[in-house]
């Protein structure tokens, strides 16, 4: 069985608000995700299907809190609570927020494709 940890993930991203350590397993992208400071990722999302993620992710925040707009209401996830994002969330995170997640690779593949495009837009690069 594969598996994975904090520790073990093969990738590591600096995004220096952001650290994410991730791994494929068996078709679905799994994220360890810190968070530095605030961070909201609405500009990073410009260009997808209504400005938001359509890439469903489901985790457990281990600490912080993470704010998640739909377009007819939001959530609150705080720490200690597994989660679900269905297609269509625009998220933000408190600083010192940590969480593991789950997501299909495919359909997060995309949504990565235009944060960092947006990313690179951003910093004029």
């Amino acid at each position: 069985m594969p598996t994975a940890s904090h520790d073990t993930a093969s990738h590591v991203a600096d995004y220096g608000a952001v650290e994410d350590r991730t791994e494929e397993l068996g078709g679905y992208t799994l994220n360890f995700t810190s968070i530095r400071e605030d961070s909201d990722l609405t500009p990073l999302l410009k260009g997808l299907p209504g400005d938001s993620c359509q890439c469903p992710h489901w985790g457990y925040l281990f600490t912080g809190r993470l704010t998640v707009r739909y377009a007819d209401h939001e959530e609150t996830i705080e720490a200690g609570d597994a989660f679900y994002m269905p297609p269509g969330h625009v998220p933000a995170a408190q600083a010192g927020s940590r969480f593991v997640q789950f997501s299909p690779t495919e359909a997060y593949g995309i949504t990565l494709a235009a944060l960092q495009k947006n990313m690179q837009a951003m910093h004029g690069a």
